[in-house]
């Protein structure tokens, strides 16, 4: 069985009340930095914070009555298994999800909260795979795959659906890849209506795999380095969704970690918005990229769920990024009145201090010196650049550590 745009219709019908519209919503400041109408798809306001439990749903849906005794099993790094679990607690059935023991302790805690057995095995989604196929052949369970499997397919592509009906005249719409499945099924569901919406693919730079498989002509395994981007973490592409990605996407880009912090920061500051790093992805090649004029644009946003420990990190790295926070390592002579030159600079500079740490004792600080770190707020790149040439001009030693 291949996946179809009259699945995505049936998938469509049979949502019912758990399965949320999610809105698409205008972004005015998004807008100014693209040069075009911005348009964010706000998956993360889905039930269990992402778009997978649409194909959760809809695959346990359609289980027979003598599939549901066995239960249901799945891999997944945290968004698909709580749409599962979620999904099997609706349903009554028994859930095991195995999830990588790097993955984030939030999501683990929220798959166990929607009663699901959680199985912490493997680095990565192919090793937590690799497992979760075990148990499904051992037990008898249906294996819910995350993305390469034509119904979770066409549940995702309820989205493309969603989009044209609230933007019929939409030009381009961007989606964060993993494994394929989102981007497969709104390519299904939106070429149908309208083959002239340009549709493309975002992956992480970490875990090129479709980029890669598409630009050499068969399915290929690849990436593995580290990214905040768990969400999209996929070394291997679905063969379902390679076979319709290969066909029908107008383009496959790459986004780095730098690049999806800025996006996070500026969606949380602007427009209140908290989207994990994967569901981030779209927006991150949008507003890095080169300026595209006059058309109407959908990035999808397709999850929330961020590990609060690295929500922290963010801030503080975004505001790093943008000019905002800067981080000195001052050497000091250790002499009364020396510290006040370094903060009456800081004062002419309209600058804040937000954090000070004092060292004197450090084996690499000499004896009559002090160790003085600074972290400081700033309004841009701007006063920051002023401050540091002030303070060098003051012939003051110091290392810039953002």
């Amino acid at each position: 069985m291949d996946p179809s745009f009259n699945e995505i219709v049936k998938a469509n019908s049979l949502r019912g009340n758990e399965i949320k519209k999610t809105p698409l919503i205008h972004s005015p400041v998004f807008s100014k930095m693209v040069g075009s109408e911005v348009y964010l798809k706000a998956e993360f306001r889905q039930k269990t914070g992402s778009f997978k439990i649409r194909g959760a749903y809809f695959k346990i849906k359609s289980l027979t009555d003598e599939e549901k005794k066995y239960g249901v099993v799945a891999a997944s790094a945290g968004n698909h298994a709580q749409g599962v679990a979620f999904a099997s607690s609706l349903e009554k059935i028994s859930c095991t999800i195995v999830m990588p023991k790097n993955a984030s302790p939030a999501k683990v805690a929220a798959t166990r909260g929607y009663g699901a057995k959680v199985i912490l095995e493997g680095v990565n989604y192919d090793e937590s795979s690799s497992k979760a196929k075990e148990i499904a052949d051992e037990t008898g369970a249906t294996m819910i795959h995350a993305f390469d499997d034509p119904q979770i397919i066409a549940a995702q592509g309820v989205i493309g659906l969603e989009i044209l009906e609230d933007l019929p005249d939409v030009d381009e719409i961007y989606v964060p890849i993993g494994g394929g499945g989102l981007t497969a099924g709104i390519l299904i569901a939106v070429k149908e209506k309208n083959p002239n919406v340009k549709i493309v693919g975002v992956q992480s730079k970490s875990f090129p795999s479709m980029h890669d498989s598409v630009k050499k002509g068969s399915r290929v395994t690849t990436g593995g380095e580290r990214t905040i981007a768990d969400g999209i973490s996929v070394k291997s592409p679905g063969q379902l969704t390679y076979a319709v990605i290969k066909e029908m996407i107008d383009e496959i880009v790459l986004v780095d970690d730098v690049q999806i912090t800025k996006a996070m920061f500026l969606l949380m500051e602007r427009m209140k918005f908290v989207v994990e790093p994967a569901g981030a992805a779209s927006l991150a090649y949008l507003i890095s990229k080169k300026q595209i004029k006059d058309k109407k644009i959908v990035a999808v946003l397709a999850g929330g769920n961020v590990d609060m420990y690295l929500l922290g990190q963010i801030v503080d790295k975004g505001l790093a990024a943008m000019g905002r926070l800067l981080k000195l390592s001052i050497l000091l002579p250790d002499r009364p009145g020396a510290f006040k030159e370094i903060v009456d600079e800081i004062t002419l500079a309209n600058a804040n201090i937000v954090e000070v740490v004092h060292d004197r004792l450090s084996s690499e600080i000499n004896a009559g010196s002090a160790g003085v770190t600074l972290s400081l707020e700033t309004q841009g790149k701007d006063q920051a650049e002023s401050l540091i040439k002030s303070l060098r001009a003051k012939k003051i030693q110091f290392t810039l550590l953002t």
